[in-house]
């Protein structure tokens, strides 16, 4: 039955692609977060569906789409550029079997971040892939969020519904990005016009961000806590109240610490004893040596590069009660251990032209949204969405990239789909502006007399 869902409901989303093109595009976000070839027992398997719905998309948009205001950002000419780098650095990898299983996946995110702001040209557009976003990962953020309630979760012991640790299904990367959404969330329930802004949308807003909260609890991933560390600090940016604010999230810290499972607070607690944690030495070391391999080899090693990394980490405990203390020191060796940075992952992978681009991209995101929150920080009307949404993108980078500090999901689907809704949005405000100043100065155009025969 459930292969029989899945198959329908892509029909259905085919069928109405038909007529709306676009509706393609918003399958595509469906499949790549979702991926329900993975949910599927046999009818699926095998099928390359994202390929299939992403080459019916770009066609649609090819023939049917209309073109009326093409452009293409400096940031979509760098994401080029990068696809073209790690195509270079996939011949050459050292690696090469293992370096093409994971091109085989990262050039089609690459990809489509590219050509995903050439089909956002309005804001009905871009809300509507938005909310794809949300609605897509929230169906795994649900139910990771109920599991939670119901017993606790645990390390590596949450399933999301697959058994495959890797994309949106592994702790990390759902911890980091369902932290990374509630931003999203909160503009689309402010803002929205797909779905009436009433008491429904607003309990399921607030429901949804309470499961994201739950995810890093569920996981007990120590980078989600991190992330909303940065969360609640970017939030200052917009409260009013800000000492109102800080006081709330200090009482209501206070308490939920004790309604927390003991192993998540005992793993948290490593964070400030990374010594003592083999996790945690490990990453210092792996880091280490990646710095090391990029200065020998500064056009990196290609995909899976760490896999010829061989480390010896030095981990140190205490235990003990009062002046008594029992100093455990070990001296462990490992091999093949992965980046756990997306910096290190550009830098071991891609060498310093990668992550200067992978830098690049990111840096000129943060840069635009903030000129945009700015300058629609006041507006009204039909323009009141625009810096709230800005921030909101922003927001949702930062977490990103504070998240992406301690674990390697350098390109992680979602994240860049989050960067071409910011190129959208961008390409959008411009030409708005650029058909106001228009309008303005025909306004202002003298009219000619009439000329007495």
């Amino acid at each position: 039955m459930r292969d029989l869902a899945f198959v329908f409901f892509l029909l259905a989303l085919f069928g109405l692609g038909l007529r709306r093109p676009f509706l393609l595009v918003l399958a595509y976000a469906y499949v790549d977060i979702v991926t329900p070839h993975r949910l599927a027992y046999h009818l699926l398997n095998g099928i390359p569906i994202s390929m299939i719905v992403a080459s019916a998309a770009i066609g649609g948009w090819l023939i049917l789409d209309n073109k009326k205001h093409f452009s293409l950002a400096p940031r979509q000419g760098l994401m080029a550029v990068l696809l073209g780098y790690c195509y270079f650095t996939t011949i050459y990898a050292d690696f090469p079997v293992e370096a093409l299983e994971k091109w085989n996946w990262v050039w089609k995110a690459v990809f489509w971040a590219a050509f995903l702001p050439l089909t956002l040209r309005t804001k009905l557009r871009i809300e509507a892939h938005l909310l794809v976003i949300v609605l897509s990962a929230a169906a795994i953020i649900i139910v990771g969020g109920i599991k939670t309630l119901l017993s606790g979760g645990g390390y590596g012991a949450l399933n999301l519904m697959v058994d495959n640790n890797s994309g949106l299904y592994e702790s990390s990367q759902i911890s980091t990005v369902a932290i990374a959404l509630v931003p999203i969330i909160l503009w689309l329930a402010r803002f929205g016009t797909i779905f009436p802004r009433d008491r429904r949308v607003q309990i399921f807003a607030c429901g949804l961000i309470f499961a994201c909260l739950l995810i890093p609890v569920g996981t007990e991933a120590r980078t989600g806590l991190v992330c909303i560390a940065v969360l609640a600090i970017l939030m200052l940016r917009d409260v009013k109240r800000r000492l109102v604010y800080i006081a709330l999230i200090g009482a209501l810290s206070i308490a939920v610490i004790p309604m927390l499972p003991s192993s998540f607070t005992s793993r948290m607690e490593t964070i400030g004893k990374y010594q003592g944690d083999q996790s945690a030495s490990t990453r210092l070391v792996i880091w280490g040596w990646t710095w090391n391999y990029a200065k020998e080899h500064p056009l990196g090693g290609g995909f899976e590069a760490y896999r010829q990394n061989k480390l010896r980490v030095q981990t140190v405990s205490e235990s003990g009660e009062g002046p008594v203390q029992i100093v455990d020191a070990q001296l462990l060796e490992d091999q093949g251990r992965a980046y756990h940075s997306s910096y290190f992952e550009m830098l071991g992978e891609q060498g310093f032209p990668g992550l200067i681009l992978f830098l690049l991209i990111h840096g000129i995101g943060l840069l635009r949204m903030e000129v945009l929150r700015r300058r629609y920080f006041r507006e009204e009307g039909d323009r009141a969405w625009i810096s709230p949404l800005a921030t909101a993108l922003q927001s949702a980078q930062i977490i990103y990239l504070v998240g992406s500090l301690f674990v390697g999901i350098a390109y992680q689907p979602v994240i860049w789909m989050l960067l071409a809704v910011q190129i959208g949005l961008d390409t959008v405000v411009a030409r708005q502006a650029k058909n106001a100043l228009a309008e303005r100065s025909w306004a202002k155009k003298p009219v000619a007399a009439p000329v007495s025969i």
